[in-house]
């Protein structure tokens, strides 16, 4: 997992080197952009990791799509 520290080390330390610098004039701005930046990261890796887990157990993966799907069907507006 080497890749996945070296994806996120950049970022990081970009973030909070630029919040110290520019704290008093946007630093709100600054911790609100590394927030979404962190939760897009976050989304990306649950995204991929729900991927592998539907390749690595192909059935449990269409059981869930199927109650899913009937979940939809049986859902009022």
């Amino acid at each position: 997992m080497p890749e996945q520290e070296d994806r996120g080390n950049p970022s990081t330390s970009a973030g909070a080197a630029g919040g110290s610098r520019d704290e008093g004039a946007g630093g709100a701005v600054d911790w609100e952009a590394e927030r979404r930046r962190r939760r897009a990261r976050f989304l990306r890796e649950l995204a991929e990791a729900r991927a592998l887990r539907d390749r690595v157990q192909p059935r449990r993966a269409k059981a869930a799509r199927l109650r899913h799907a009937m979940r939809m069907r049986t859902f009022r507006w």
